[in-house]
């Protein structure tokens, strides 16, 4: 474009030369003692004149993008979708743009897009991984600077930030026990998914805690599809549960449906509670009680570690010594919950 504004243009409008003006858009003005009037001079004009940096010419002179690859599931769930969005926003405040790819929970879609991603000339990773922790085993050889939210591999040397699975499970647990609920059963995702595993074991404790005789774990899938065919399999027991705790609210959805068709009423015939806390949860017909993850939280932590690693600044001492780093999830309680004290 003709009147597209460059470097030049704001050299030959200030005054200042080709090399001082570039110095104060990469930001190296004090390295090079460039006077804050100057500085200031020059920025007012770029910011009138509308300037906007060329990303590719920088990345070619200094053989560095300003780009984090971002590996998601599947952005239909909408706990990821959120995160992904916070992380997108939070990264775009810092200057660095945001290359998302959603495999679809498809392990062979993933190790392609890792792949893909680690030819492109990117400063880091932020994954939210599938069960698969083979497609990862090439990051340990690369070096490049990553980091696991939500899921993770503990055997693994990189950073993770998730909420503590386990507690919001039994968090969930406890709190159905406290309302008089001894027959709950529970409703699983992925079973190879170390967030799932962790809530189930949650689960399972729970019951030999509280010396329950009821128990009942089914599922597979963190969708929608498989909570619905669960919960008409449970409903098609002959000793129905009094409660149910679905392990993602992709699942609750299913299984509301499910509960719906067979003409039951939320709470007075049935209580559910669920995890992820989404936002359509306050609006549903009966809102649910949810456990709320960090999400602003987690997504923070994990750009900080992520920048401290591409910056190769200096690591505070407790994460050097554990790269996972769990954090504690709200109870957010609703009505669709029944008080069997009463």
């Amino acid at each position: 474009m003709s009147n597209q504004v460059t470097i030049r243009t704001i050299s030959e409008k200030t005054k200042f030369s080709l090399t001082t003006v570039s110095r104060v858009l990469n930001g190296t003005s004090d390295k090079y003692r460039i006077s804050k009037t100057t500085q200031d001079l020059v920025m007012a004009e770029a910011s009138r004149l509308g300037y906007i940096p060329n990303m590719a010419a920088k990345t070619l002179r200094s053989n560095k993008s300003n780009t984090i690859g971002l590996i998601v599931p599947s952005l239909n769930n909408p706990f990821f979708s959120t995160l992904a969005s916070t992380m997108a926003k939070i990264l775009f405040s810092h200057s660095y743009v945001v290359m998302m790819s959603d495999c679809d929970n498809n392990e062979k879609e993933e190790k392609k897009i890792i792949q893909s991603l680690l030819s492109q000339n990117l400063l880091g990773i932020i994954v939210i991984p599938t069960s698969s922790k083979r497609n990862y085993d090439i990051l340990n050889s690369v070096n490049k600077p990553t980091v696991f939210i939500d899921r993770y591999f503990s055997e693994m040397n990189f950073f993770a930030v998730a909420s503590n699975h386990y507690k919001s499970s039994m968090k969930l647990m406890d709190y159905l026990v406290s309302m008089g609920h001894k027959k709950i059963a529970c409703i699983q995702g992925d079973e190879m998914v170390i967030s799932n595993q962790l809530r189930t074991e949650a689960y399972n404790d729970a019951i030999s805690k509280y010396n329950f005789s009821y128990q009942y774990l089914g599922g597979n899938s963190f969708t929608a599809e498989k909570g619905y065919l669960e919960m008409k399999l449970l409903l098609n027991k002959k000793e129905r549960p009094t409660a149910v705790l679905a392990l993602s609210d992709t699942i609750l959805i299913g299984v509301l449906k499910a509960v719906k068709e067979a003409g039951l009423v939320v709470p007075n015939d049935l209580s559910i509670v669920s995890i992820d806390n989404s936002t359509y949860l306050d609006y549903l017909e009966t809102p649910i009680t949810s456990i709320d993850q960090p999400v602003l939280q987690i997504a923070e932590l994990a750009i900080d570690l992520l920048i401290s690693q591409i910056k190769k600044s200096a690591r505070l001492s407790h994460l050097d010594e554990d790269k996972l780093i769990l954090l504690d999830s709200n109870l957010i309680i609703r009505s669709s919950v029944l008080d069997l004290n009463n």
